[in-house]
C-alpha cells in the first residue's frame, strides 16, 4: 500500500452535515482496502478563481494508505459526487 493525500473543496452553499456525508462517502471507499489517517476539516476558505461560480470552497484533506484500484474508485466517485468542486489526489513521498 502507499500513502497518498487526498484534497477536496466542497461546495459552501452546502450544509455541514451535507459536507461530512461527502467525507463519510469517502473514508468508507478507502477503509474498504486501506487505511484512513486523520481528516482535516480546513473550513471555508477564498479561491483563488471563481469555480461554478463561486469564490468560497470548503476544504478538506484526507491522508490515507491504499492500493492503486481504490485510488482510481474514489476519484471515479468525486466526479460524479454533487456538492465537490475539484479535488486532488496526490502520492506522497516515502
Amino acid at each position: 500500500m502507499r500513502s497518498y493525500e487526498l484534497m477536496l473543496i466542497a461546495d459552501p452553499s452546502f450544509e455541514e452535515e451535507a459536507i461530512d456525508a461527502i467525507i463519510e462517502r469517502t473514508t468508507s471507499i478507502i477503509s474498504g482496502s486501506g487505511e484512513v489517517e486523520p481528516v482535516e476539516k480546513w473550513g471555508k476558505r477564498r479561491l483563488a478563481f471563481e469555480i461554478q461560480d463561486n469564490t468560497e470552497g470548503f476544504y478538506v484533506v484526507i491522508d490515507f494508505k491504499a492500493d492503486n484500484e481504490t485510488t482510481v474508485e474514489v476519484e471515479r466517485v468525486l466526479k460524479i459526487t454533487d456538492g465537490v468542486l475539484r479535488h486532488l489526489l496526490v502520492r506522497k513521498e516515502e
